[in-house]
């Protein structure tokens, strides 16, 4: 059993966790660890005596949450909040807040393909929360208007796609992305990220999953049964595989892309994957996911990727088979049963409810301790399960950031 410390602000309660085959976690009454406990070559110490083995020494130069993904030795989890940059942050917080934008710039495309607007809005939860990781904003959909795809997105209604996809005519109009050409705005976005964030905190990019894409192109926006998509998935396969064949080959192009710019890890949204039974995830999501991380991987070795799919605990074993280094579970899986069904050679990222954050201070902080604890040591993001939500106290986002970057394993 690992003795693992964590500062518990801002109760400062003192207390001791024991779990099987968890590590535990003593909860400090201050928040002043140190990190002169990792010096080169520190030892843990067991609390039945002795020592284990010695992990490797992180490196410097790399953003913690790189050398958390790749296995090394971290003091603790990284953390990053999906929609981290966005509505419920406070105007007196930032200079120009986040709904001053949208005032300004109403149009949802204008401010996620404005070189300028993009920084500013992805650097707002940075220069206010320190996050370990610096998302892109933008859009899984972004690419579609380079591949002839019109499409918008209205306040209040969400993605709208202007002439859906239903036939292997329309389907046969798809071009291949291009994204120095469709969404040069994205490269110099991620370029000037990296260099504002120097190497503090990894810079993030994202992409669409294919049938994610198919699913808002053939339905012609969000659906809530999918019908549509369902309806072309089982009548007309050969239609559907081959738009999600030109999606698969456009979204590896667009990850690349996102690296060779500044990206130094990329996430990559499923969305909808589940919406299918596990036998249909097989054939129209996990090929074409597994195609884009083998494509990638040939140039991009050391890139992690990251995959999310929301409500993914049916498919969780079939999500490791598509290559990619970090799984992102969602608040309905355990975290604990997550880890021992995906196996240690993964790492996991999440898996805090979004509701949990309009909860006091103190339930913020032992559902963190539990994720962690739960989690155990390394090859884990401390994130949410899915995206914060509309409404969020700030104040609890800070909070969060505050315990989380006091943790210390």
């Amino acid at each position: 059993m690992l003795k693992l410390q964590i500062p518990n602000s801002p109760s400062n309660m003192s207390c001791l966790y024991s779990y099987n085959s968890i590590p535990t976690f003593s909860v400090l009454s201050s928040p002043s660890c140190t990190r002169s406990r990792f010096t080169s070559k520190p030892r843990i110490n067991c609390t039945l005596g002795g020592t284990v083995a010695e992990p490797k020494v992180t490196s410097v130069a790399e953003p913690l949450l790189l050398n958390a993904v790749r296995g090394e030795d971290v003091e603790r989890p990284p953390v990053w909040l999906m929609r981290q940059a966005g509505r419920y942050m406070k105007a007196e917080i930032i200079v120009q807040s986040y709904q001053t934008l949208c005032e300004k710039h109403p149009s949802f495309r204008e401010r996620s393909e404005n070189v300028d607007l993009v920084v500013e809005i992805s650097l707002q939860p940075w220069k206010v929360f320190k996050p370990d990781g610096v998302i892109l904003f933008s859009d899984i959909l972004t690419p579609l208007s380079g591949m002839n795809i019109p499409f918008d997105i209205v306040k209040g209604k969400g993605p709208i796609i202007f002439d859906p996809l239903r036939t292997a005519e329309d389907v046969d109009q798809v071009r291949e992305f291009v994204p120095e050409d469709s969404v040069p705005y994205v490269g110099e976005a991620l370029t000037i990220l990296r260099k504002e964030v120097d190497n503090e905190a990894a810079v993030l990019g994202f992409v669409g999953a294919p049938f994610t894409l198919a699913s808002y192109v053939v339905e012609g926006g969000s659906s809530k049964h999918f019908t549509k998509i369902k309806r072309l998935a089982f009548s007309q396969p050969k239609v559907l595989h081959a738009l999600l064949q030109k999606f698969a080959s456009s979204m590896a192009k667009y990850v690349q892309y996102q690296a060779d710019n500044g990206a130094q890890a990329v996430q990559i949204f499923d969305s909808w994957a589940t919406e299918l039974s596990p036998v249909d995830f097989e054939e129209f999501s996990l090929p074409y996911l597994k195609q884009i991380v083998d494509t990638v991987k040939q140039t991009h070795p050391n890139l992690p990727l990251i995959l999310y799919a929301s409500g993914s605990g049916g498919l969780l074993e079939r999500l490791a088979l598509t290559g990619v280094d970090v799984v992102s579970l969602d608040w309905t899986v355990d975290m604990a049963e997550g880890r021992k069904r995906l196996g240690s050679n993964i790492a996991v990222q999440g898996n805090i409810d979004p509701g949990v954050l309009f909860g006091s201070k103190e339930f913020i902080t032992d559902r963190i301790n539990d994720t962690v604890k739960k989690a155990g040591r390394g090859k884990h993001i401390l994130n949410l399960g899915h995206g914060i939500v509309v409404g969020t106290p700030e104040e609890n986002v800070a909070h969060f950031f505050e315990v989380a970057k006091n943790l210390r394993y």
